[in-house]
């Protein structure tokens, strides 16, 4: 298995230790999952949540907006609610190259009845919350991703002298941080700002 493909706005200094994986805990899947697989993966999620699903964006809180004297750094959480599968998967669309490239967002979708949730976040971190995240084992598999014990994902492979690095990703003049306007259609709201 090759070294992991890295988020094009994400630099990791030990990279050859980062192999695609996943490691069930209870109630919880973290895994380390290539950019080119993303896509597949959530739309792989979509399909499996035949019921009303939510979508979620988180992305830093723009310095001018801290709250506070500054010392510590926040996060901009918005939601889309009551998404059909076919809207869920046009939201993906819309948005899925500025987020899966993106060094500094985190996105994922979510069913409204089931609870379960996936989402994207910083260094090729993948996280599955579901009650029975056993469940999960084949649909990692279905995607050549296995079974990693214990997984090594970028966090733990950070130091003082060895940091990692992410930045804002654009496209054509487009970020993360148009996506809440551009979403609007959809109902996407601000719910809240939380630490980060």
């Amino acid at each position: 298995m090759g070294t992991l493909k890295l988020k094009a706005c994400c630099s990791v200094p030990m990279r050859k230790k980062l192999r695609e994986g996943y490691e069930i805990s209870p109630g919880r899947i973290t895994a380390n999952v290539g950019t080119d697989k993303i896509w597949e993966l959530m739309q792989g999620f979509i399909e499996e949540h035949d019921e009303p699903l939510f979508f979620i964006l988180e992305i830093p809180t723009k310095a001018g907006d801290e709250p506070g004297d500054g010392s510590s750094l926040h996060k901009d959480v918005y939601y889309i609610d009551g998404l059909t599968r076919e809207q869920a998967k046009t939201v993906l669309f819309r948005a899925g190259k500025l987020l899966i490239n993106d060094g500094m967002s985190e996105f994922g979708f979510g069913g409204h009845e089931s609870r379960e949730e996936m989402t994207f976040g910083k260094y090729n971190v993948l996280t599955v919350f579901a009650e029975d995240a056993e469940k999960y084992r084949g649909f990692f598999e279905a995607y050549r991703i296995p079974e990693a014990r214990p997984l090594i994902t970028a966090w733990d492979t950070f130091s003082e002298f060895a940091p990692g690095s992410c930045s804002l990703y654009e496209e054509n003049g487009r970020t993360v941080y148009d996506l809440p306007e551009e979403l609007n259609e959809f109902g996407i709201y601000f719910a809240e700002r939380r630490e980060d």
